[in-house]
């Protein structure tokens, strides 16, 4: 990972460890907004045409919105369940295995595919896709290969080279879809698993949005050819950018602000403060199209020039 994401998930991590315990109401909501945010997100890169505001509507009210295929409704449902259960599994300590995996498959797909919850029988190609994912009859045995590494990565904490977490998700993420071991659903499925190693090791969830959508299969294609690097960067803004989230509920020098207010307080422009976000060298996330940030960023930012 580049050091500067390094140094900002550290960091953030040391400060939510001390606010510890977060309080509860506030807890509920984080958890409301991260299951909507990653429902209509990872639905919507897949093809799913709910709006944001319908699938909030689907799951807090469960009507059914008027011009919008019943499939759309039954993915919306289904991924916030899948989304609860890995909660669920996280906290129970559930590990990463063949269970786990056709367990959160058959909560994605219940509805959908008449083989949800098993892995596929056949081969099959993925549109636009370089690259075939492999023989069937290897999926077994590449999700059991697949189970020891992400198992052995946080065996040995002190004995180099350990991964970060981070890395560790961006690798199950990547090779999960690579393997590709059910007919449909893997991409819904690799991003909740990522969410669920993320989760039991103290990190919060990450939602990988659909306006990344080209950047995210960019970074998964690098991958393919054998270069993980872009999808771990791109996977670590998605976790400093949850870590911003959780931080910005206590408020103070942590509290989101849009860049326009917090322009008047520096040398700089909205648009310069801006272009700076983009670049990823100002700590700052898009939220409602609107680029926000934080005191205690801006003010690094300004000093660090």
């Amino acid at each position: 990972m580049q050091k500067r994401l390094l140094s900002r998930i550290s960091e953030k991590m040391q400060r939510i460890g001390s606010l510890r315990p977060l309080p509860a109401d506030a807890i509920k909501r984080l958890h409301e907004e991260m299951r909507l945010l990653h429902t209509y997100h990872s639905n919507a890169i897949e093809g799913n045409t709910l709006t944001l505001s319908e699938t909030k509507l689907v799951l807090e009210t469960g009507i059914t919105i008027g011009g919008k295929a019943l499939a759309d409704h039954i993915e919306a449902t289904n991924n916030a369940r899948a989304f609860d259960l890995i909660e669920d599994l996280a906290k129970g300590g559930r590990v990463i295995d063949h269970v786990t995996i056709q367990e959160i498959h058959e909560v994605v797909t219940a509805g959908i595919l008449t083989d949800s919850g098993r892995y596929r029988t056949h081969n099959v190609r993925i549109v636009g896709a370089k690259k075939t994912p492999p023989d069937w009859s290897k999926v077994v045995g590449l999700i059991d290969r697949l189970i020891d590494e992400i198992a052995e990565s946080g065996t040995h904490p002190h004995r180099p080279p350990h991964p970060h977490p981070v890395e560790t998700a961006a690798f199950l993420h990547h090779r999960f879809v690579e393997i590709h071991p059910f007919t449909d659903g893997n991409g819904r499925v690799a991003r909740l698993l990522s969410n669920l190693y993320l989760i039991a090791k103290g990190y919060p969830p990450v939602v990988i949005m659909t306006q990344d959508r080209g950047k995210y299969y960019q970074c998964l294609r690098a991958a393919d050819a054998g270069d993980l690097a872009p999808f771990t960067d791109f996977i670590a803004r998605a976790v400093n950018q949850s870590l911003t989230l959780y931080l910005a509920i206590s408020g103070g020098a942590d509290e989101l602000v849009p860049l326009k207010e917090l322009a008047t307080s520096t040398p700089y422009s909205q648009e310069y403060l801006s272009l700076r976000a983009r670049q990823g060298a100002l700590d700052a996330v898009k939220i409602g199209g609107v680029w926000h940030s934080s005191r205690r960023a801006v003010a690094r930012y300004v000093e660090d020039l």
